[in-house]
């Protein structure tokens, strides 16, 4: 079984990969703030482009980064004409005309939809929800009518979705949580293979982290915890990690080790295993098989301590981790996208007190 054992190395062995960077591949500075960093192709011309959240509290300008070719950030575009104090841009095709929207969501000032012409420009759409103390968006298809949805975590106040019309307007929200939650990222996916999609909360401030079972048009069931009940969670992502048919998740802690959670097919966790630094400051983390293997593996994103990538070695042998940037950044986001068109995913974080960065995956050559 995968959680049998985790490997710990701070070097990749020959044959395997490192995650390289260079000036090139630094996009903004210290002063943005920036809270969250996205890949996708965003002006269609089959290459993947980047959404940048920055401001966290402080007003900043968000920016879109347009790839021209092989990881070329040569052409840079607000998004929008406000400076905002954003936490998330979230992409997905909002609309439904085959082409990536953007959802902004800011910490106390109107969240905004874009839409996009299909070429990467982006037009202010409509507002939704009100102000509140957002610190991330969800993008999922919640109630089954075949548009995405958004959820929003908001600190200090209930967590709300917000249902999709169709048209990219989200005129209806549903609320979930109390106004003492501590909900900071939430994952969607179907845990016990009911076709309905389940939510997994990561809560902070000594709150239980928790599943939350979906049912028929967007309707949820008890909160189920799963963790200590006293791990500060930050961040949480899914994928089958052992490969067993059933969706496994990770959890990114704060002042401890991380965790996965085997996953037992029926919404509960088999087996759990911690993993990463025991001291760790987990603020993000993104799923890619960076190796090509057929495998899903992790990369977490790191407060004050270098971020790692964890390569999943299949059954016995567990995840082999290697470092990568520089352990005084403060990492609050991460994502994974073949950036370079190389056809390995590449890894793009987001600094708040350093420029954003680019870390391209590259086989590691004999010295």
């Amino acid at each position: 079984m995968l959680c049998l054992v985790l490997l710990v190395l701070c070097a990749p062995a020959l044959g395997q990969r490192q995650f390289m960077t260079n000036v090139r591949l630094e996009l903004g500075s210290e002063n943005d703030r920036t809270a969250s960093i996205r890949i996708g192709d965003l002006d269609g011309d089959g290459d993947l482009d980047l959404s940048v959240a920055n401001g966290r509290h402080w007003p900043r300008q968000n920016v879109l980064y347009l790839n021209q070719g092989k990881a070329r950030f040569n052409l840079a575009r607000p998004l929008g004409a406000d400076l905002s104090t954003s936490y998330a841009t979230e992409i997905a095709d909002l609309d439904g005309d085959g082409d990536l929207d953007i959802a902004v969501g800011n910490d106390l000032a109107p969240n905004v939809i874009f839409l996009n012409d299909g070429k990467g420009i982006f037009a202010r759409h409509a507002t939704f929800g009100v102000p509140s103390s957002i610190r991330s968006l969800t993008l999922a298809d919640l109630d089954g009518d075949g548009d995405v949805d958004i959820l929003a975590t908001i600190r200090g106040a209930r967590n709300q979705i917000y249902w999709n019309d169709g048209a990219a307007t989200f005129p209806a929200s549903h609320a979930f949580g109390t106004a003492a939650d501590s909900t900071i990222d939430v994952a969607v996916t179907d845990l016990n293979k009911d076709g309905m999609p389940d939510l997994l909360l990561a809560n902070r401030d000594a709150q239980p982290n928790a599943v939350i079972l979906g049912g028929e048009e967007g309707k949820w069931g008890r909160a189920i915890p799963f963790g200590t009940g006293k791990d500060e969670t930050r961040a949480v992502a899914v994928a089958d990690f052992d490969q067993d048919g059933n969706e496994d998740w990770a959890a990114g802690n704060i002042g401890g080790a991380n965790a996965v959670f085997f996953g037992d097919g029926k919404g509960g966790v088999r087996e759990r295993v911690a993993f990463g630094r025991p001291d760790g400051i987990t603020y993000a983390l993104a799923i890619g098989d960076l190796d090509q293997d057929g495998r899903p593996d992790l990369v977490v994103a790191n407060r004050g301590q270098s971020n790692a990538a964890f390569l999943n070695q299949g059954e016995a042998d567990g995840f082999r981790e290697v470092r990568f940037g520089d352990a005084a950044n403060a990492t609050y986001n991460v994502d994974v996208g073949d950036v370079n068109g190389d056809g390995f995913p590449d890894i793009a974080v987001a600094n708040s007190d350093a420029p954003n960065q680019i870390y391209l995956n590259l086989p590691l050559r004999k010295k």
